[in-house]
Order: structure tokens, then C-alpha cells, then sequence
């Protein structure tokens, strides 16, 4: 059987870069297979995914060699139309996808412009809203839609096409746990039907359960290991990919018995790695923690919100925040998390209820008096990012906040080394990948030292390495003070995540939100330990929070996994 991909001694050099974004390519993947491709940003997953779909070299330009056969046929003979009729692509970012108003006219715009007759148009329209589940955001208007929600329609108009290779990139960054779980399960079916699934993820321990065939490991533009994935091979570095927390702790205690970075480290077989027991400690919950003699820093008072006429969003929360809160706020996509904190930073004004931010009431002060209390960062980098270059946007809040211009190039020092952006202050944000976006993002309202800190999502489209770093020097006691780049310079930070590790790792405080309700609110260990309430939730537990929650009666606090890894279990 002739393969669908093809793809021989392929290089790409970007005219505006030095060195070779891939180099010396060589893959042949079948009819049917589904290939994940895995590594730290920079790698060159997303150049090899431009070089499949067409966009190298048509959009990006540069120095190209090799060969690209889509079902025999060389990329360079075709034409952009001809291979999206082959490849059909799912961005990271739906923002960045999606064109059309409504639901229904997105979905059909591939279809459309493929010339299709309406009949059969209407046709693929009710199968893949069937196929996704999604039969009831048939009707919604796009703009409306929920990061997650919005994922799942790019998603629709991308399957609509019925492409012979499907290329997802980072699929799972939008989705809450058990929708992403949903997906794996959809691409998983669809190379048993034959299509070929070109996977790039580099949460490597959630893409595992759609069972991939391959797995294709990156590093510095080449390829290191392409091979089964039954085992955690020595090539793939387990602090630049998120791998299930077993193969972590096992390796990591093989480095630490003496098996160091330039020592023998043997495979971690799967079946090795699961014999460490991970069965869950199930704790009966507690009542949230109790703030005394504390003025808290927001609160909503009996707040429910509903957009113009439609349903209600929000139903009668009553929360508040204290200064030192580190808050994860979790749950499935659509459960109201945005529209929550945009009640918070007064983009949002209560249909019912009252949210008081510094004992003002929003109703009463404008998003930009707001500004010098609370500083979000948006789920999409398109919603921030304007200015034509990364300094002069972390430069924007703080200018418009009457900082000195002293302070101005102090901060943005401290928040370009805090986000991993040294090197480019001077591009445009516009132009960097999706991930550098995201941390310009979060630099930009780091810049403005506001009180608050809330982030939406802020790891989504982030590798492992980068996130780790980045929340690590924001979180982490590591300045003179004494205090984390966070704790010194923020009252309380909020972060939105469907990530349940990113809480794991670095949360004091959890809130589970369900069908616009808060549903629990307390420690990590008292949230997240009560699994049936999890999955109630659409969270589905972790093996990082498996092993911390049967671990706690011993560490008396949450780890990550290396740190796991001189437990006795």
C-alpha cells in the first residue's frame, strides 16, 4: 500500500533566521496511522507541519529541499486548493480558524468552497455535530462560544472537508479533560476508518490515550526517536514533553541511583512504570478554608449573568477573594470560568447581584480604573497583542498607567526574563508562535504590576519545558525578598486552567465550577481528591494527582513528579 505521507530529506531554513528550522526529514506514514509528533517549542514541529499542508513554501519563505508526496504526488505540483482537499489542518488557536458568524455557516465554509451541492453540504454538517456531540451549538453565534466550544467547531469545519490526512495541531489546548479525552477518542476512530492522523501535542501523557501507532520525537529540527510508544525511550528528555508521572518517577529515580544525563539510562518500559502503585487515597471533603480578620480583596455577592435575553450563565455565585490566594479555577468548557472573572475586572456587569473589587462596586467604575486593581490575560493572544514590537506592548499598560519611565524599562526586564522572551523585544508579537504569544501576554500585565493577576488558560499552547519554567519564576520563592515573582508584586493571581497538574503543582486554593455554579472551593487536596466530584466536573484525574492524593498523608502537600520520585511509595 503506498503511504499518504511521504517525505523525503526535507530542510527549511526561514529567511529570517540562521539556522535550519528542520533538517534532514525523513517519514512515511500509512493510510490509517496515527503519528504523534512531540518536543519542545523550537523544535520544529510546526515548520514540518507547514511543509505537509503546503503553507512552506507558499506562505513562509525561505530555503527549502527534500520532497513532500501526498498520495504519490509532490507538494510543489500543487496548488493550495489541491492540497487542502488532502490535508485538512486544525489550528491550536480556533480564533485564528475560525471565519464565519454562526456555527452553522463555518462548518459549512469548507464544504462551500469545495463546490459541493447543498444536500450533501447539509449532510456533513449534521454528521460531524453528531459525530462531536455538539448538536446544540447548531444555532449559536460564534463570538459567543466558549475557548472550548469554539475548538470543538473548528474541529467541525475541519472534518466537513473528509481529508485523507488529518493534521492536528495541539488539539487538546482548549479543551476541558473529558472533552479532550472525547477527541482522542474521535481521532483514534477515525485512523481505524482509515484517515491519517498527524498528531502534534506535546502533552504526551493525555495524547497516549488515543493509542497512538508512532510517536515522532523532535529535537533542535530533527527527528531523534520515531518508533512505538509502549515505552519512554532515553532520547526523549521527560522535562521537555509531559509524560505520565510513572515513567517520570521512574526515571528520575534511575538518574538519581546513578544513571545520569550522560549515563546509561535504560527505556522505561509502560508496563515498569505502571507497577508503581498510584491507587487513590479517596478523602472525605472539607469545608473551604475560613479567612479571619480579613478584608477581602473581591467579592461577589449573589451574582448571576445571562447574555441579553438568552439563558443564564451564572448562577448566584458568592465567592471572594484574599490577599495570598493563588486560585485555580477548573472545570469542563462552558461552566461559566470566563465569564466569572470578566465580572471581576468589569467587562461584565451582573444581571443580578453585586461585585465589589477594593470595596468599589464595578457597576460604578470603568475597565480602566479596574486596570490598576486586576490585570488579565486573555485566552487568545488576538484579543492583547497590537503594538509592533514585544517591548513597546509591555511598555503600553504601564505608560497608560503613569508609571516613570525608569520603573517602565525595569519591568519590562523583569517580565521578559521572567516569560523566556529575552532575544525578542524587538519583534512583533503578531509574528511570534503561538506560545511566545501567550507569554507576551502574560508579561504584558506582569509589566503593570496590578494588584491581581488573572491568567485564562495561561498555559495553553505552551510545551511543557516553557510552562514549567514560566510558572516556576513566577511562583517560586525566588527573589531576595524572600517572596515569588507573583507574591511580591500581586495581592492574589487567579488562573483559569483545564490543566489539573498546573493546579496540582502550583495552586494553595481550587475552584471546581459546574453549569455556572461553584461546586467546591478549598485546598487542592480538598478539591481534587474527590474524584466522583471530579469527573461529575468533566476533570479527569491525573496520574500526577492520582499519586499526590494517595501521597499526602505522607508529604502533607502536593509535588510535582520529580519531587515525587524520593518518596517511598
Amino acid at each position: 500500500m503506498a503511504p499518504t505521507l511521504l517525505i523525503e530529506n526535507l530542510s527549511f531554513r526561514y529567511h529570517s533566521r540562521k539556522e535550519p528550522a528542520i533538517q534532514n526529514i525523513d517519514l512515511e506514514v500509512q493510510p490509517g496511522e496515527m503519528l504523534l509528533i512531540a518536543g519542545a517549542s523550537g523544535c520544529g514541529k510546526t515548520t514540518l507541519a507547514r511543509c505537509i499542508n503546503g503553507l512552506i513554501p507558499r506562505s513562509y519563505r525561505g530555503e527549502f529541499s527534500g520532497r513532500v508526496l501526498l498520495n504519490d504526488r509532490d507538494i510543489a505540483n500543487l496548488n493550495l486548493v489541491d492540497v487542502s482537499q488532502v490535508v485538512a489542518t486544525l489550528l491550536q488557536d480556533p480564533e485564528r480558524q475560525i471565519v464565519s458568524s454562526n456555527v452553522l455557516g463555518e462548518i459549512a465554509f469548507g464544504p462551500e468552497n469545495l463546490g459541493l451541492p447543498r444536500a450533501e453540504i447539509r449532510t456533513r454538517i449534521d454528521e460531524v455535530l453528531k459525530r462531536l456531540r455538539i448538536e446544540h451549538l447548531a444555532d449559536r453565534e460564534t463570538f459567543n462560544l466558549s475557548g472550548g466550544e469554539k475548538q470543538k467547531i473548528a474541529l467541525a469545519g475541519v472534518l466537513a472537508m473528509r481529508p485523507s490526512i488529518l493534521l492536528l495541531d495541539e488539539p487538546l489546548a482548549s479543551l476541558d479533560p473529558v472533552s479532550a479525552h472525547e477527541a482522542l477518542g474521535l481521532f483514534r476512530r477515525l485512523a481505524d476508518e482509515g484517515t491519517t492522523v498527524l498528531m502534534i501535542e506535546h502533552r504526551v501523557e493525555d495524547a497516549l490515550a488515543a493509542r497512538p501507532d508512532r510517536l515522532l520525537y523532535m529535537s533542535a529540527g530533527e527527528v531523534h526517536y520515531l518508533g512505538p510508544v509502549d515505552e519512554l525511550p532515553m532520547q526523549i528528555d521527560y522535562r521537555q514533553v509531559k509524560l505520565p508521572a510513572q515513567w517520570v518517577i521512574h526515571r528520575a529515580r534511575q538518574r538519581s541511583a546513578g544513571m545520569g544525563a550522560g549515563g546509561a539510562v535504560e527505556p522505561v518500559h509502560l508496563r515498569e512504570a505502571e507497577a508503581i502503585d498510584v491507587t487513590p487515597l479517596i478523602l472525605p471533603p472539607v469545608r473551604p478554608r475560613a479567612y479571619l480578620h480579613e478584608t477581602p480583596l473581591v467579592v461577589f455577592e449573589n451574582v448571576s449573568f445571562a447574555y441579553g435575553d438568552g439563558p443564564e450563565i451564572l448562577h448566584n455565585i458568592n465567592l471572594e477573594i484574599h490577599s495570598g490566594d493563588m486560585i485555580a479555577i477548573l472545570g469542563p468548557n462552558g461552566a461559566g470560568k470566563s465569564t466569572l472573572v470578566k465580572h471581576a475586572i468589569g467587562l461584565l456587569k451582573p444581571t443580578r447581584g453585586e461585585v465589589l473589587v477594593g470595596g468599589q462596586n464595578t457597576r460604578h467604575i470603568s475597565v480602566a480604573q479596574n486596570a490598576r486593581t486586576i490585570g488579565y490575560v486573555f485566552q487568545s493572544p488576538a484579543h492583547m497583542l497590537f503594538a509592533p514590537s514585544v517591548r513597546e506592548e509591555l511598555a503600553f499598560g504601564p505608560q497608560n498607567l503613569g508609571f516613570e519611565e525608569n520603573d517602565i524599562r525595569e519591568n519590562i526586564a523583569d517580565s521578559v526574563s521572567a516569560l523566556n522572551l529575552v532575544g525578542l523585544e524587538d519583534y512583533p508579537p503578531l509574528g511570534l508562535s503561538f506560545g511566545q504569544q501567550k507569554r507576551t501576554t502574560i508579561a504584558a500585565v506582569l509589566a503593570m504590576r496590578s494588584k491581581i493577576m488573572i491568567m485564562d488558560e495561561p498555559t495553553a499552547g505552551q510545551d511543557f519545558a516553557n510552562y514549567t519554567r514560566f510558572m516556576n519564576t513566577l511562583c517560586s520563592a525566588t527573589l531576595a525578598s524572600g517572596q515569588s515573582v507573583l507574591s511580591e508584586h500581586f495581592d492574589a493571581t487567579l488562573f483559569i486552567t483545564h490543566d489539573v497538574d498546573l493546579a496540582v503543582t502550583y495552586a494553595n486554593r481550587v475552584i471546581l465550577m459546574r453549569a455556572g455554579q461553584i461546586a467546591a472551593d478549598g485546598t487542592p487536596q480538598e478539591t481534587l481528591c474527590d474524584f466522583q466530584r471530579l469527573e461529575g466536573s468533566r476533570i479527569r484525574p491525573t496520574s500526577l494527582l492520582e499519586i499526590n492524593c494517595r501521597l499526602f498523608p505522607q508529604t502533607g502537600r502536593f509535588l510535582p513528579a520529580e519531587a515525587l520520585a524520593a518518596i517511598e511509595v
